[in-house]
């Protein structure tokens, strides 16, 4: 009987076993990269992008921007400009290609960056889904680069102990995500 728990239990193993390895292997294959790939839902990319308050006067960065659905979503649905920021030369190229089929390649451009030592100063929307750890990293830059009004959408993950201005629990087609925005405050 025992035997027979075990055995239950090996296919929940493997696949956790799996999980933890694509994911380690999402990081491990672009030197630098800290957070692992992992695509917004479509319902969910538009959903930040309302919070956001996105119009067409906006400049959208995309923190870790992987296959530009984010941005491209921006210049798309809402006239907005948009700049996705990422690391992997391959997901770069892949987004510029997918801007051009969706003939937003005027207002949408992808940069082979690495988020920490981008110039972020022209958004006016940023926007990001990537780790606690990550994100809190990034309050300083946010914090310094962001002019006062512009605001910050991170989906799933807060910024530290900063309070945001606005939470949104999303329900998607599989889980409920947490969005959350922060709007940069006057500079003392």
């Amino acid at each position: 009987m025992n035997l027979m728990r075990r055995m239950q239990k090996l296919p929940l193993v493997c696949s956790g076993l799996w999980l933890f390895a694509a994911g380690w292997l999402g990081c491990a294959r672009v030197p630098g990269v800290e957070v692992p790939y992992v695509q917004t839902p479509s319902e969910v990319v538009m959903e930040m992008l309302r919070l956001g308050r996105v119009t067409p006067d906006d400049v959208v960065y995309d923190l870790g921007s992987g296959d530009g659905r984010l941005v491209i979503a921006a210049a798309r649905y809402f006239g907005a400009r948009g700049v996705g920021i990422e690391l992997d030369p391959a997901l770069v190229a892949e987004s510029a290609k997918i801007a051009r089929r969706a003939n937003v390649a005027a207002r949408a451009r992808f940069l082979q960056q690495d988020i920490f030592e981008a110039d972020i100063s022209e958004a006016t929307v940023v926007t990001m889904y990537l780790s606690p750890d990550v994100n809190l990293r990034l309050r300083p830059k946010l914090l310094s680069q962001l002019s006062p009004g512009a605001r910050i959408v991170s989906h799933d993950f807060p910024i530290g102990d900063w309070a945001p201005d606005r939470v949104v629990n999303f329900k998607g087609p599989e889980r409920t995500h947490v969005l959350s925005l922060w709007v940069v405050p006057p500079r003392p």
